[in-house]
């Protein structure tokens, strides 16, 4: 079956909290990797269509006309129909409750359950490994119950797979109305086989562990369907042992087709530390919350100078980027990169995003303890030495270094977060407060003397530019002004007039202006997108921003997921599913519900939440 590139917003998200796997509208599974969310992919079609490896589905006489997630879970469900004949095929990654049901313990079997709902059907099931993206061929040989790859795979199912002239493994089934067959994939230890109890017994415990998570979920308010289905697709993205919280759990999708911008986003950035816990304690999942914050203090807790901006799950430097030249690149887009050098790069906001993240949790918790501070401390030290120096900023631009705005917010943000969580533990006399006062003040004298263009009535995307920014939505979102200050609402405007798009769209920043090493264009920004919603919001300008937050989700993929960046006509690019777009889609819904509570505004935009 020849397949046809999709969308990258048509895509489906699959996870046991270690890895993942992304599906294809026509069924396939386009995109695994083992045996965790950065290792090597063995199914990579998604980034070479028919080249990289894909398990596909095909119904004789019939083609996909529905899908959708069984409920509150990521067990996803495609339906074939045609010629009186209906087949529905489950696809999990199979895993369990633990913990009380807060823990959710993978498996490591990938299933795929399919039933014969109408009429009589012929299923053919191909699994195209391509090991190593697709560097290696496979090699697969029978064993007792199934077929085993050399990379470390085992197949099995019932009816059992066979292998084909060309070396790959095929699942031929004929079912009648009411039958059922399954196939199953070991991507963990390759040597186990599941039966059909198994297989059923599987299905079931995934279906209610990720039902009962969800239940958790406490929050009903305006857009609870969108809040909802990003709360379980950052479950998804949340490691299990860890508590680390991937990017994205793929690679190299392109910010623009065919262009430069591809990226590997299967690691863990300090960005996301302050968002991540505030949706997890907003929602009421506060193990998740506390383990996410635990996670982010042992990534720092050794560091005493600048800190790099992301780190692996197994808190090392991602690996040196690399490209893979013999992959032609999702919509052609070139290099295929994995590994990220953002490894190397100095950026001032980290220590804000980390200290953001422990305030926040300590205000709704009460329970960080004096050890867990004294990791703070010296990152506390750093900001006030170093907020002085230029940095490659929070979007990672691969110019030259300079004074962003939005950094040196951040830097504020970390000093004063500082003091408060002082204050909070009664240690104000067992740490240096007054000296870093003095430098919080510091860093905001200079913010508003530097950092704003009084020519434009704006603040500024780097000291002695013209041009505005995405990333200082943050002004008010971090509470370094009201959002009603008019240097804030000149700031919003100016960033619609320069960077918006559609009406309900924002980029981070002008390519052109902002000499970020590539210069070629990318889709507009939904992490902005949405933080416009929350911004607008504190400006006291609901109605807009209810209009841009019902716009942006009209343009969610079909199954609910966003992407990195959007164009105007709803076509999604960069990797997916994007943790820091459900993060702030989240805060966006939560601020709007919020819009008539003036107090509950002010708490979230200075993250002083009551524990309610």
């Amino acid at each position: 079956m020849e397949r046809v590139e999709a969308g990258i917003g048509e895509h489906g998200f699959l996870s046991d909290c270690h890895t993942a796997a992304i599906t294809a509208p026509d069924g396939a599974i386009v995109w695994m990797c083992a045996p965790a969310f950065d290792g090597p992919a063995f199914l990579a079609d998604l980034l070479d269509t028919g080249r990289g490896g894909a398990w596909t589905v095909e119904v004789e006489g019939a083609r996909v006309e529905e899908r959708a997630y069984v409920g509150d879970t990521l067990v996803l469900e495609t339906v074939w129909r045609g010629g009186g004949r209906e087949v529905a095929v489950r696809d999990l990654m199979a895993l369990r409750r633990y913990d009380g049901g807060t823990g959710l313990y993978r498996e490591g079997f990938l299933l795929r359950i399919v039933e014969c709902r109408a009429g009589r059907a012929f299923v053919r099931s191909r699994l195209a490994a391509r090991p190593d993206y697709a560097r290696s061929a496979p090699s697969w040989e029978p064993v007792e119950g199934g077929l085993r790859e050399a990379s470390g795979l085992m197949l099995s199912g019932d009816p059992a797979p066979v292998l084909t002239e060309e070396g790959d493994p095929e699942f031929r089934m004929e079912l009648a109305a009411g039958e059922s067959a399954f196939l199953a994939l070991d991507h963990l230890h390759g040597e186990r086989t599941v039966d059909r109890s198994g297989a059923d017994a599987l299905t079931a415990e995934t279906l209610t562990a990720w039902q009962e998570w969800s239940d958790r979920t406490d929050y009903d308010g305006l857009g609870a369907a969108q809040v909802r289905r990003s709360a379980i697709v950052l479950r998804g993205l949340l490691h299990e042992e860890t508590g680390g919280l991937i990017a994205a759990p793929t690679a190299s999708l392109p910010e623009w087709p065919g262009g430069p911008r591809n990226w590997d986003y299967r690691y863990v950035w300090y960005r996301d530390a302050a968002l991540v816990v505030l949706a997890f304690l907003r929602l009421g999942h506060l193990a998740e919350a506390r383990r996410h914050g635990q996670f982010v203090l042992s990534m720092c807790s050794s560091r005493s100078e600048w800190i790099p901006p992301v780190q692996t799950l197994g808190l090392e430097d991602p690996p040196a980027e690399e490209e893979l030249d013999h992959l032609s690149g999702y919509a052609d887009s070139r290099p295929v990169r994995i590994g990220n050098d953002a490894r190397g790069q100095r950026q001032l906001d980290v220590y804000g995003h980390v200290l953001d993240a422990t305030l926040a949790y300590q205000q709704v918790t009460g329970d960080l303890d004096r050890a867990e501070f004294d990791q703070l401390v010296p990152l506390v030290e750093a900001t006030a030495r170093l907020w002085r120096e230029p940095d490659e900023g929070m979007w990672e631009v691969r110019g030259e270094r300079r004074h962003w705005t939005s950094s040196k917010v951040y830097a504020w943000a970390c000093l004063d977060r500082a003091v408060r969580l002082a204050r909070a533990l009664g240690v104000e006399d067992e740490v240096p407060l007054d000296r870093w006062r003095a430098e919080r003040d510091a860093v905001r004298a200079q913010i508003l003397e530097r950092g704003y263009n009084r020519e434009t009535g704006s603040f500024r995307q780097t000291y002695g530019s013209a041009n505005t920014d995405g990333s200082l939505l943050c002004i008010p979102l971090l509470g370094f002004l009201p959002g009603s200050d008019p240097r804030v609402v000149g700031t919003l405007e100016r960033m619609e007039a320069e960077l918006g798009t559609g009406g309900f769209l924002v980029h981070r920043y002008d390519p052109a202006r902002t000499d970020d090493g590539l210069d070629t264009p990318e889709g507009a920004f939904l992490l902005c997108s949405f933080d416009m919603v929350s911004a607008l919001v504190l400006a006291g300008r609901r109605d807009e921003a209810r209009r841009r937050y019902d716009e942006l989700c009209a343009h969610a993929g079909p199954l609910g997921l966003y992407a990195e960046e959007m164009t105007e006509d709803g076509t999604m690019l960069g990797n997916f599913p994007q943790s820091f777009t459900h993060l702030a889609l989240i805060e966006a819904a939560l601020n709007l519900d919020d819009a008539g509570d003036e107090e509950a505004l002010h708490a979230w935009a200075e993250h002083r939440i009551d524990d309610e």
